[in-house]
């Protein structure tokens, strides 16, 4: 099953499962969303359910918001989390806010569903990775999946859930393909995931950046250096307990992030371990992130300014090598 599909037979079984469950944003219903994850669900469930919305992120994400006051289980898909900054107010004034203003009399149960990532030559305005910033914020529950099990598994807890939570969805990861069990089971959305374990490092990322991380991991295998990986996943709360214990069984971490690197993700994840795991360590962190410009349009300038696998492996070998961390550009 590719993560698409995953995606789409999550949305089906939580629509099939509740009939409060709508979805809505721009071209899920005729168009069959702009990364085809919705299509054929209008055919199934019919305009009421699956609600196509003018271009406006702010109205449509103010309307689900709204809709979940009220009772419904919406998920709002926002095309680009570039966009999704048109509806920021409504998300972090509303949203995140509802249950600490209301005196916990009421919850806001909407999820939000983003594209994010770069890597299809998309340009800056739709390429971006701003996860970091919606973790910043109490209130929201904060989900990237990086897998098909994931993609499956993750939108009904997230329904579940009485707050709000968004899913960032990494545009390079929509093709991707892997066996699903017919009884695939819900995700726990609290903790993060060892999708391969090590002892020498530990390669510590989320979303997109997972797939070349592994891949970075088995390159350094081949080598006899045996990385961990571990899968945050959920961005907040940050299950601080499965980094720390990895980091403190591999001594030296590399945090991986396409978000930029300052005062990003990566940077909180080092504050975390460098708080609870410093005499632990045998060298400082390193950051694998994205350069410090806007993605570019041209697919060379595009892949210079991404991490990738090599990068990965080369801040690797420095750590392991010199014993002093740093910073990998």
């Amino acid at each position: 099953m590719s993560y698409r599909d995953a995606l789409r037979e999550a949305l089906r079984e939580a629509l099939l499962a509740d009939p409060r469950v709508l979805l809505m944003g721009e071209d899920v219903g005729a168009y069959g969303g702009t990364y085809a994850v919705s299509r054929g669900l209008l055919a199934e469930f019919g305009p009421l359910r699956i609600r196509d919305t003018p271009l406006s992120e702010l109205g449509f994400v103010g309307a689900g918001i709204g809709a979940a006051i009220g009772g419904l289980r919406p998920v709002v898909e926002v095309m680009s989390v570039n966009f999704s900054l048109l509806a920021l107010d409504a998300i972090v004034n509303t949203a995140a806010l509802y249950r600490h203003m209301s005196g916990g009399q009421f919850g806001v149960p909407l999820v939000i569903r983003m594209a994010t990532g770069a890597g299809r030559q998309l340009a800056a305005q739709h390429s971006h990775s701003f996860e970091a910033w919606y973790a910043h914020v109490p209130g929201l529950r904060v989900l990237a999946p990086a897998t098909v099990a994931d993609a499956r598994g993750m939108l009904g807890p997230a329904l579940a859930d009485p707050d709000p939570v968004l899913l960032f969805e990494h545009v390079q990861l929509y093709g991707t393909e892997d066996e699903l069990a017919d009884d695939a089971q819900a995700v726990d959305i609290a903790r993060a995931q060892v999708r391969r374990a090590g002892r020498d490092l530990s390669l510590i990322t989320h979303g997109g950046c997972l797939p070349l991380a592994l891949a970075a991991a088995a390159t350094l295998a081949a080598e006899g250096i045996e990385a961990e990986v571990v899968d945050l996943r959920v961005l907040r709360p940050l299950d601080e307990a499965t980094v720390i214990a990895s980091v403190r069984k591999c001594r030296r971490a590399v945090l991986i992030d396409e978000g930029w690197r300052s005062v990003g993700l990566a940077a909180e994840v080092a504050a975390r371990i460098a708080e609870q795991a410093f005499w632990d360590l045998d060298a400082p962190p390193v950051r694998v992130c994205a350069e410090e410009v806007p993605i570019p349009y041209a697919r060379h300038l595009e892949q210079a300014a991404l991490p990738s696998a090599e990068r990965v492996v080369a801040a690797a070998r420095g750590l392991l090598g010199a014993g002093t961390g740093g910073s990998a550009r």
